[in-house]
């Protein structure tokens, strides 16, 4: 009796863990706009991450056992933590997210507009050393293959095309 109240409070234990989990998720999908295919991949892992919590929890401390006294600590902590819990959490998560959002703007910024400043300060002369080294080497290849013209390899001695005429 005293083993079965023990194992009842683990999965009520559990059953909050599953909602703090369950509000993980939907915290996410709250302030992240995803596409549907990574919605359904978080569903899935939700699943996975509750069932190994559940089956690791059902096997370490009730020997594998499945009892309806489980499936009612689990159902009774999830309801707990959904009516206690869940409001409190979901207020404090999406300040902090502000919070951190509105540090990360305060910093990105600036940031941002100094990138912007000194990418139109180096666009300049960058653009116009590239378009320098393209015309040199353009010249290079021209000159080259202009002297290529004038070499004939057929009998492997260098001659003028005048030497031909």
């Amino acid at each position: 009796m005293q083993n079965q109240v023990y194992v009842f409070i683990i999965f009520i234990i559990n059953g909050l863990l599953i909602g703090f989990l369950f509000d993980i998720f939907r915290i996410f999908r709250k302030s992240f706009k995803t596409p549907d295919i990574i919605t359904y991949i978080q569903d899935v892992a939700f699943w996975i991450i509750g069932g190994v919590l559940l089956l690791y929890s059902i096997f370490k401390f009730n020997n594998g056992e499945l009892r309806i006294y489980i499936f009612l600590g689990i159902l009774l902590g999830f309801l707990l933590y959904m009516l206690i819990f869940s409001k409190i959490f979901i207020k404090i998560s999406i300040c902090c997210f502000n919070i951190t959002k509105k540090i990360i703007n305060t910093i990105i910024i600036p940031i941002k507009y100094i990138l912007k400043i000194l990418t139109s300060i180096i666009y300049k002369p960058t653009k116009f050393m590239y378009s320098t080294i393209k015309k040199i080497i353009r010249k290079i290849i021209y000159f080259f293959k202009r002297k290529s013209k004038k070499v004939n390899l057929n009998d492997g001695i260098y001659k003028n095309k005048k030497d031909f005429a």
